[in-house]
């Protein structure tokens, strides 16, 4: 029999451990984006490091392996990749002005056949878990997410995509903006002089004027690289504590690790996600919805899944994903591209659509495929 004492405080402690793991991704992504800048990376890397990427998921995938519930860490991504989709993208489309047409570019649809076909290579991967398949594709996914990155970088210098914006930070605009304005105010002050007002008998002129002194100062890199390290603490330990309750609590309730990863742990997770593409679909910006949501699939489904493979050599723990959570994802993932190659006059009712489907599969989740109503 369940004991309450232990379900309450298991449960406090992942509640606690959410916010202190969006708090260390916080530090993280805007730190990491400080220190490149200062340090001369490209500015394309700087958004492929920090955008698009679900760097929570992959420290709670590592903690869940490093703690032996692989079942776990595989329903996390799986759940995770269709929550991304079913749940974030579908609010985002809802979002948009009434009566108005999504307007997907180029940058769109590239994104989302490369998200179509690599969901496509992974989904049979997944459903035939043997040693030998899983021990070549673990490195091949992974090799894969390094190419992905190289060439979408190229990609973007050459204009041909559109970088995804951040998807784990809502402060990052607001430091960037006071650190370009503390970089690059003395510049424009030095070269337009101000004008002294005219006067009976004087002509104006332009006179320099002394550069008002900022209440800020701009910080020292020491200062955004120890931040840095506190934020990848910070996500480790969140990671760890996560997995940890997660396992505690499937265990007091004798429900799967996978269906609790699918389910729970996956909407958990990806709340910043669903926050992001609400503002994306409020604010009338497709492009930004889609690399979001793409972005971060093609990370989980090629990296970690990738890692989880090379790991187990398909031995989990607890039992795989099932067939129906793989049909989730595939038909997700062409919804996704169908909608954007063209029902963006339909992309209101699309999200509806897509929305219903996921309560939907979380009801079945937990009534049917897993049956834990029984």
């Amino acid at each position: 029999m369940a004991d309450a004492d232990v379900i309450v405080f298991n449960v406090a402690t992942f509640l606690a451990a959410l916010f202190l793991l969006e708090f260390g991704a916080d530090k993280f992504i805007d730190h990491t984006a400080v220190v490149a800048r200062r340090t001369g990376l490209p500015e394309t890397v700087v958004g492929l490091l920090t955008a698009g990427g679900e760097w929570e998921e992959l420290v709670v995938v590592v903690a869940s392996l490093a703690r032996g519930r692989s079942s776990l860490a595989m329903g996390n991504v799986i759940g995770a990749a269709i929550s991304n989709i079913l749940g974030a993208f579908s609010l985002g489309l809802l979002s948009f002005e009434t009566g108005r047409a999504a307007q997907f570019d180029r940058s769109a649809r590239i994104y989302s056949l490369v998200l179509l076909v690599l969901t496509t290579f992974v989904i049979p991967i997944l459903y035939f878990p043997t040693h030998a398949i899983w021990e070549v594709c673990g490195p091949v996914l992974i090799a894969t997410f390094g190419i992905y990155l190289l060439l979408v970088g190229l990609a973007i210098g050459r204009g041909v995509l559109t970088a995804p914006e951040d998807s784990d930070s809502d402060s990052e605009s607001d430091s960037d903006a006071e650190t370009e304005a503390t970089e690059t105010d003395p510049l424009i002050n030095r070269r337009v002089p101000k004008v002294r007002a005219a006067s009976p008998g004087h002509h104006p002129e332009a006179t320099p004027q002394p550069v008002p002194s900022r209440r800020r100062r701009r910080h020292t890199l020491g200062y955004h690289g120890l931040y840095l390290l506190f934020g990848f603490i910070a996500i480790c330990l969140a990671g760890y504590i996560l997995s940890q309750a997660a396992a505690n609590i499937t265990d007091q309730f004798g429900i799967s690790d996978v269906l609790f990863g699918v389910v729970i742990l996956a909407i958990a997770t990806t709340l910043p996600e669903k926050f992001i593409a609400v503002m994306s679909g409020y604010r009338g910006h497709p492009g930004i919805l889609v690399a979001n949501c793409v972005g971060s699939n093609i990370f989980l489904l090629s990296l970690c899944v990738g890692i989880i493979m090379v790991d187990t050599t398909g031995s989990l723990d607890g039992g795989n994903v099932t067939m129906p959570e793989l049909v989730a994802l595939w038909g997700s993932t062409l919804g996704l591209t169908l909608t954007v190659w063209f029902g963006a006059r339909f992309c209101q009712w699309i999200g509806v659509a897509m929305l219903v489907g996921y309560v939907v599969f979380i009801v079945l989740e937990v009534t049917v495929i897993h049956r834990v109503a029984n």
